[in-house]
């Protein structure tokens, strides 16, 4: 098996249904984050699992966005994002920018700040990655935002959240 020739790979022609590779996936625990943007296209932001680091020279993250959902269009133009991975006890704030809440009650129920990019950053988030988006990949119904990391703000807690088997669940940091 040769991953660089796909036609090589055994499983290329025997895929999954789809129900079945979506309850596999549930078993594969991710951090949730709300992404945020600001820019000529306005301020949005959506909920997501699918974001994971590609590479640290030079730091780039990656974001999959859906191109039917509401916010696709403000994320194309304004070309910059916040990932903000949610810290512990914050599933509501998930909640809230997942569903169908207008954007600007969504961002009325948090405190939000900014860093290079403009994009809101959220007080209080384990995490933030304010990113340039610098390229992106059309797979399926989802494009693959790859964002350059222009700055970070770590939160003052160690306490994440993930998603796993369809619920959410608080980790904390061992004690040392």
């Amino acid at each position: 098996m040769r991953l660089d020739d796909p036609e090589s790979l055994p499983w290329r022609g025997d895929l999954p249904p789809r129900e079945e590779y979506r309850n596999a996936m549930a078993r594969l625990g991710a951090a949730v984050s709300i992404i945020t943007t600001d820019g000529p296209a306005g301020r949005a932001g959506f909920t997501a699992s699918a974001v994971c680091s590609v590479t640290d020279e030079p730091p780039t993250l990656l974001v999959c966005l859906n191109r039917s959902a509401s916010v696709y269009a403000a994320f194309k133009e304004n070309g910059v994002l916040c990932v903000n991975a949610l810290a512990a006890g914050q599933q509501a704030l998930s909640s809230l920018f997942g569903g169908k809440t207008p954007m600007a009650e969504r961002f009325a129920a948090a405190n939000w700040g900014s860093r290079l990019t403009g994009s809101p950053v959220l007080a209080g988030a384990a995490v933030s990655f304010d990113c340039r988006v610098a390229d992106v990949a059309r797979v399926g119904t989802h494009d693959v935002l790859f964002c350059e990391v222009r700055a970070v703000a770590t939160g003052s807690t160690p306490h994440g959240l993930i998603y796993f088997e369809r619920r959410y669940h608080d980790i904390m940091a061992p004690s040392c």
